[in-house]
């Protein structure tokens, strides 16, 4: 059986922890920072878990990891 490709696009965006889960990166921190709140701001920065119902398509974009 041939090895399977990783999508290079999905492998930079998300990250799999020790358990499983797949983390990624969240929206609206790009640009427009200026009237965001700090509060605001340091939330976004966190990760945050993918939903399960987007896992499964995340899984076969990243079949290594």
């Amino acid at each position: 059986m041939p090895k399977l490709k990783t999508r290079k696009a999905a492998a930079k965006r998300f990250r799999v922890t020790a358990t499983g889960k797949i983390m990624r990166r969240k929206a609206f921190k790009n640009h427009l920072l200026q009237h965001k709140t700090a509060n605001k701001k340091q939330k976004l920065s966190k990760m945050a878990v993918v939903d399960e119902r987007d896992a499964e398509n995340v899984r076969l974009m990243l079949p290594y990891l």
